[in-house]
């Protein structure tokens, strides 16, 4: 098994490339080690010893180090622990997997808010997937559009640039009802 790696705009983050299939639908977002309880391949990262966090995609786990790490110390215990998990047969994820997506929206910016996660599915997620993360809808109010970073996106420094130039801009070019774009914590 050949693992390649690739760095991602956030130089605490990485992403590993197994050269098969992480997740077949959504992605899976672990912000500590305790959350990655249903996860045996998180929990092996984890276990690795420095890691701050691991997300899945479809075909890639992006992990963000300790701040205290360096990457030439921890990256082969990390390739170790993808290539033994995926040696296990285990699963990704064992039990349902939760769809990591858009936050649900009822009311009457219903319109608006179909708009909105059409452009993010069409637009913006497919880019940001190609550095190692993931945006998603969280919540529309007042022409204001709350968005969830996660992956090598949370915590990226140029993510800020990536949510007012790039993502702003976007909605408000297609949808003048949007006023403005801001990230929230999980």
């Amino acid at each position: 098994m050949f693992i390649q790696t690739e760095s991602t705009p956030n130089p605490a983050t990485l992403k590993f490339l197994p050269g098969q299939t992480v997740l077949d639908m959504g992605t899976a977002d672990f912000p500590s080690a305790e959350a990655a309880e249903k996860s045996p391949l998180a929990r092996r990262i984890f276990a690795a010893g420095d890691v701050a966090g691991v997300f899945f995609g479809n075909d890639f786990v992006t992990v963000t180090k300790t701040d205290a790490a360096d990457w030439n110390h921890i990256k082969p215990a990390i390739l170790g622990a993808i290539m033994e998990h995926y040696q296990s047969g285990a699963a990704v994820i064992e039990g349902e997997q939760a769809a990591s997506g858009h936050a649900e929206h009822s009311g009457e910016d219903g319109d608006i808010v179909a708009q909105i996660k059409e452009l993010l599915d069409t637009r913006v997620r497919p880019a940001v997937a190609q550095d190692g993360g993931d945006i998603t809808f969280h919540g529309f109010e007042r022409g204001v559009v709350y968005l969830h970073m996660q992956g090598a996106c949370a915590g990226c420094p140029s993510s800020t640039l990536t949510l007012k130039m790039g993502i702003e801009n976007l909605l408000r070019h297609y949808i003048p009802e949007v006023l403005e774009v801001r990230p929230v914590a999980a």
